[in-house]
């Protein structure tokens, strides 16, 4: 049995460990002006993930009470994110292809699929920005980068880039958190985020998500991507922790794919 939790875009459904150290001498960051930034920056940055792809591997691990693993599967896949954007609507869905499919489980222990979570920094896509009410919660120097903390919190009753799916039914979530950007440029370093007690009505105790992003250059130009995802996710009674590593980014063109695709069933 597959517990499946997912982001949705409208209707759709480093890893570098570092020491936060205070930073009480920035310089004072304009918010909107950085909200602005981010927001554009997210926009090219959504342009350019369609146009590459990666090798994702996935641990999912289901937990008992005592904190424990009871069952972990290990998995890889060719990564693509597939970018359309039909009259403004807004759509991005991620393509696996299987390189190691994880072992049968005879147990059928039920685990979690958490798709979606390398693209939350959507929350920052002007297509979701006026669904959130963003604080600045001051600067800190992450991996010896002075950051601006972005604390957000959604709007309830506006649309979300983030949706639970379980037993048929689809609940919008209400994601709050924190990113660490770079108050120059843009550039998303770090996001956490996750609910409050919005879905106890369908189960869901907590969940916890951190991603991770790190330079990759292409052309000219660097962009920052997801290098991991992690995902924590407790019910009542079960609790499951999710890591999604992403690496080998290249450039991809799907017109390219779709003619030797062409060609090979000729």
């Amino acid at each position: 049995m597959k517990c499946k939790f997912h982001l949705v875009s409208i209707g759709i459904l480093l890893t570098l460990p570092a020491l936060l150290l205070a930073a009480p001498h920035a310089s004072p960051v304009n918010l909107d002006d950085l909200l602005s930034r981010t927001s554009t920056h997210v926009t090219k940055l959504v342009d350019q993930f369609s146009n590459v792809q990666c090798i994702e591997q996935v641990q999912q691990e289901k937990l008992r009470a005592d904190g424990k693993v009871e069952r972990k599967e290990e998995s890889t896949f060719n990564y693509v994110i597939l970018l359309s954007d039909d009259g403004g609507d807004l759509t991005l869905q991620e393509s696996r292809i299987a390189v190691h499919e994880a072992k049968a489980d005879k147990k059928n222990t039920p685990m979690l699929l958490s798709n979606g979570f390398a693209t939350l920094f959507l929350v920052f896509h002007s297509a979701y920005i006026g669904s959130f009410h963003f604080t600045d919660a001051g600067a800190e120097t992450l991996s010896g980068r002075v950051l601006e903390k972005i604390a957000f919190e959604h709007v309830a009753g506006m649309r979300s880039p983030a949706a639970l799916a379980l037993r048929g039914r689809e609940s919008p979530l209400e994601l709050s958190g924190t990113a660490w950007i770079d108050p120059a440029t843009g550039d998303i370093a770090k996001i956490e985020a996750g609910i409050g007690e919005t879905l106890t009505d369908v189960g869901l105790k907590s969940l916890r998500s951190e991603i991770e992003f790190i330079p990759q250059k292409f052309g000219t130009q660097d962009y920052w991507l997801p290098s991991l995802a992690s995902v924590d996710v407790e019910t009542p009674r079960q609790h499951w922790h999710n890591t999604h590593r992403f690496t080998d980014y290249k450039a991809f063109s799907v017109s390219s794919e779709e003619h030797d695709k062409k060609v090979a069933e000729k």
